[in-house]
């Protein structure tokens, strides 16, 4: 019996040998498979090419060939100015027909898409609401509608415009020098030089005020050591807004670092999950040298760094916004295309019913993101409101972004059809520029006037200041 066992066995490992032996010359490159060489293949679509999205699903439309926006229900567009209608509709037009196309092979490869830059650049919106120096002085509501417009098409986008306008350029805007200005920005607002911004630290995410990065004073300049993590655009950036502590007076200050700095190094941070497009990177310094010309005079302490994350904190809250529009639209359209059990599924009941919920959650975020924009403008802006806002617009997109997962069915795990993609981008969101939890504390702590953020044990904060206003992750 044993024998008889092990020559079944002996004779099921040939087979199997030379079974993997026929695959194997099968799939050996060749210039053109003929139909009865595929034929004969032993395997199932080992080493064919996909199918086509559009032959696969052909009463559905893939979000590369993007949907005209339905979301504005409660007409919304009457709180704008015609100038902010024309540059609404301007980048919607490019984005639609230069990134809509691309965006999901570069997500799924995790490659930024340097071809749509120039496209990007063509929108004039780099600079934000900086004056003079190439930028285009957009008011505050036009920024933040900028920025939804470019992440209705693509978040990664919209982050990568987020880090470097609104982040990069912002503060070289406020707190650098005049010199500085005239030699940075005029480049930047055209993007032919590109910018990040790194606060972050490996240790210090929420809590970025206790940073470690230091800079030690020497002749001519400053030496910098320290890490940094999750910075966006870090890996191709020109020019690094970077923070560290002063070793003399133990607080905060801004450098200016540019690529190819000796002793400063960028990899990127592989596997993630969420805004995959966007190069977030380590940054190590071993002594890396800074001129004191690079110093940004504007940043003394970490209340400056608050100055710039006051305007930042607006424009992510208003990423979700454009992320939740996005994703109603491809479900409107695919609901109204893709039928099932003779009917399209836009005629049950609880599928209509859903796709009001995500109606319903964008109006509101749309309305709260206005009305800060409006307090911004009006000087009345505190960091709770602006907290509260960022907090609770991304709170209700990832429920929005869920329901429409769910609505696709199958395809809603498929970044063809962009909801995959967007609810895989939220997360990220969620949770840079202060998770929800923050956040929302930030808010609690200025209208109860009692600090909760630090663990017990810690000191009590009674004032609703903004010092230590806490950040995490992706994006900076």
């Amino acid at each position: 019996m044993i024998m008889e066992l092990s020559v079944v066995r002996e004779g099921t490992e040939e087979k199997c040998q030379r079974r993997l032996t026929r695959i194997h010359e099968h799939l050996k490159p060749t210039d053109a498979y003929s139909s009865s060489a595929l034929e004969r293949i032993p395997t199932l679509a080992i080493g064919l090419p996909p199918l086509d999205i559009r032959s696969a699903f052909p009463q559905a439309t893939p979000a590369s060939i993007f949907p005209e926006s339905v979301s504005d229900y409660f007409q919304l567009d009457d709180l704008l100015s015609s100038e902010d209608v024309a540059l609404r509709k301007r980048i919607r037009e490019t984005m639609e027909k230069h990134v809509a196309p691309v965006m999901t092979k570069y997500w799924e490869k995790a490659e930024f898409p340097f071809e749509c830059v120039p496209h990007i650049s063509s929108l004039m919106v780099a600079g934000g609401t900086t004056k003079g120096y190439g930028c285009p002085g957009l008011s505050v509501l036009s920024s933040a509608l900028a920025m939804s417009e470019i992440a209705r098409v693509d978040a990664s986008c919209s982050t990568f415009v987020l880090v470097h306008s609104s982040l990069c350029m912002a503060t070289l805007a406020m707190l650098g020098s005049e010199e500085q200005k005239l030699k940075y920005l005029p480049g930047l607002a055209r993007l032919d030089l590109i910018g990040c911004w790194a606060l972050t630290e490996p240790g210090y995410g929420s809590d970025a005020s206790s940073l470690n990065t230091t800079a030690k004073k020497v002749e001519g300049g400053w030496l910098l050591n320290g890490q940094k993590r999750w910075i966006g655009n870090a890996t191709f950036a020109d020019v690094a807004v970077l923070f560290a502590r002063n070793t003399q007076t133990n607080q905060i200050n801004g450098f200016i670092v540019k690529k190819g700095t000796p002793g400063y190094r960028a990899t990127k941070i592989e596997n993630k999950i969420g805004l995959r497009m966007v190069q977030n990177g380590d940054i190590v310094m071993e002594n890396a040298f800074v001129p004191d010309k690079d110093r940004l005079p504007g940043i003394n302490s970490f209340a400056d760094t608050n100055k710039v994350l006051a305007v930042s904190r607006i424009m992510v809250a208003w990423q979700p916004i454009g992320i939740a529009m996005g994703v109603y639209d491809i479900c409107h359209r695919y609901l109204l295309e893709r039928k099932q059990f003779g009917a399209p599924l836009a005629a049950l009941q609880i599928n209509q019913e859903k796709l009001v919920r995500m109606l319903g959650n964008i109006q509101a975020m749309f309305l709260l993101g206005w009305r800060l924009c409006k307090i911004y403008e009006a000087g009345k802006m505190t960091p709770g409101q602006a907290s509260l806002c960022k907090a609770w617009n991304t709170k209700r997109a990832r429920e929005t972004v869920a329901l429409g997962r769910e609505l696709l069915g199958g395809n809603g795990i498929l970044a063809d059809f962009l909801v995959a993609k967007a609810f895989c981008d939220l997360e990220p969101i969620y949770s840079y520029e202060g998770t929800y939890e923050i956040n929302a504390l930030v808010t609690g702590r200025e209208i109860t006037k009692i600090a909760a953020i630090k663990p017990s044990g810690g000191k009590t904060k009674t004032t609703a200041t903004s010092e230590g206003l806490v950040r995490n992750t992706t994006k900076n």
